[in-house]
């Protein structure tokens, strides 16, 4: 490991009002009394970081803030100031040089933390360096609050301080005699290495990422680089992001789609035409006049009558030997000239249930990936209706749903036939593969009926 030549890790007491005067001063910025530390943004300094080294500090600071151990439950995500940046440039133009301090300092200056590190030119980088900083996490004891003797964990403490909640970092290159020296510097706000009895409180919180976030910081970030969670500002408490140009009604948590795009995130493109039927924005799809099958009803369909199972009422119903999802399902019974299945009375539900738990094991697709003894009906909820709808449009009036459904559980918008259950309704996820059931109404049958 690298040995500074000049290391402090600085907050909590002793660091007062004086020194940030000193380096506002050295800015020509004036600070008044109660106001937050605010910089012009167009204010330069020397050797100041590239907006991509900016970046990369203050992703590091966060990934290795999510990484502490025990896990953090109210550690919140850093963001960069440009005004700390800004004081951070100005403490390490000092090279090390204590600043002197003001009697007349403002009492009401904003207290911020100081990591800072005095290393021989090229020994090492900036990532290089706060990485350094976080190690010495492994001799800091959580459980005691305390850093192993003789060695040094402010740096780490100030780090992992989990109510900062924003930093700023500098860099200067220093002459020292012969010697060329860098100074590194970050500033945090709020400071932290709070002393309590002359002993420095604990950085964090132990517990379960994010569970001790306060009420103005309920939102959990959670980058892929990530080991845990940070508290933040809520960007989306819904949870949910509206595609194409999609806006989300945070009252509702529901997308409000533009014109020819439909679905729960408007994922779905409506920009089909229904030849030989009409459309349902809805569910972006047509239902098509009888005697027409397809995507855009355009194929003229004639009834198969060898694929009929069972007639129930003159209407006919085909039970599939395949599994799809629910709207892979829908497209297969309109491409013959049908719709799922619509149970409308009890007599229906009787019959079906009665034929589908007769079926034979040798009839039933075999996958060990899916449930296969379930089957589709055209029934799905229509969130802006708020209810469930058959495919044609129909609101339900019959309902067979099984005990304690329908439940919701991972948004179950679409309903099956659930053989644990005797073939009782049930929600369930519209992605799932299960058998389905065609329907062909009568009219179909008398118009495409070729005789004998």
């Amino acid at each position: 490991m690298l040995q500074p030549e000049f290391s402090l890790g600085m907050g909590g007491q002793g660091h007062g009002p004086g020194l940030l005067t000193v380096l506002l001063g050295l800015l020509g910025i004036n600070w008044a009394q109660g106001q937050p530390l605010q910089l012009p943004e167009q204010t330069a300094v020397i050797g100041a970081l590239s907006r991509k080294e900016s970046f990369l500090l203050l992703s590091l600071h966060n990934r290795l803030r999510s990484r502490v151990q025990p896990p953090a439950a109210n550690m919140q995500r850093l963001d960069w100031s440009e005004s700390l940046a800004h004081l951070a440039q100005a403490r390490a133009a000092l090279c090390g040089t204590p600043a002197p301090s003001l009697a007349s300092a403002p009492q009401r200056a904003p207290h911020v933390g100081w990591n800072m590190q005095l290393l021989p030119a090229g020994s090492a980088s900036f990532v290089e360096v706060v990485s350094l900083w976080f190690a010495e996490g492994q001799q800091y004891s959580h459980i005691a609050t305390e850093c192993a003797h003789n060695a040094t964990c402010t740096h780490y403490t100030q780090l992992v301080w989990a109510t900062s909640s924003q930093v700023g970092c500098g860099w200067h290159l220093c002459s020292a005699g012969h010697a060329v020296m860098e100074a590194f510097v970050c500033a945090y706000s709020p400071g932290g290495n709070w002393e309590l009895d002359g002993k420095t409180i604990a950085p964090y919180k132990k517990g379960a990422w994010c569970s001790l976030c306060t009420a103005s910081l309920s939102g959990c970030f959670k980058a892929w680089d990530h080991a845990g969670g940070l508290c933040e500002v809520p960007r989306n408490p819904c949870r949910v992001s509206c595609r194409n140009n999609g806006r989300l009604n945070i009252s509702t948590c529901r997308c409000l789609c533009p014109p020819g795009y439909t679905g729960r995130y408007c994922q779905v493109r409506c920009s089909m035409q229904c030849v030989h039927g009409r459309f349902r924005e809805e569910e972006c799809s047509c239902i098509c006049d009888v005697g027409y099958g397809g995507a855009q009803c355009a194929t003229k369909v004639h009834f198969p009558f060898h694929a009929c199972d069972l007639r129930i009422d003159g209407d006919c119903f085909m039970v599939s030997s395949e599994a799809d999802t629910y709207y892979g399902a829908k497209m297969k019974c309109q491409g013959k000239g049908g719709v799922l299945a619509q149970i409308g009375s009890q007599k229906v539900q009787d019959i079906l249930a009665f034929y589908l738990g007769h079926l034979e094991t040798t009839n039933e697709v075999t996958d060990s990936d899916f449930e296969t003894r379930n089957f589709w009906i055209g029934l799905t909820y229509k969130m802006a209706k708020d209810s469930f709808r058959w495919a044609t449009g129909e609101h339900q009036v019959f309902t067979s749903f099984a005990f304690g459904q329908p439940d919701n559980q991972g948004f179950g918008n679409c309903v099956e036939l659930q053989a644990s259950t005797a073939f009782n309704w049930n929600d369930q996820r519209c992605k799932t593969r299960n058998r389905y059931i065609c329907q062909f109404a009568e009219e179909h049958i008398s118009r495409w009926n070729p005789g004998p």
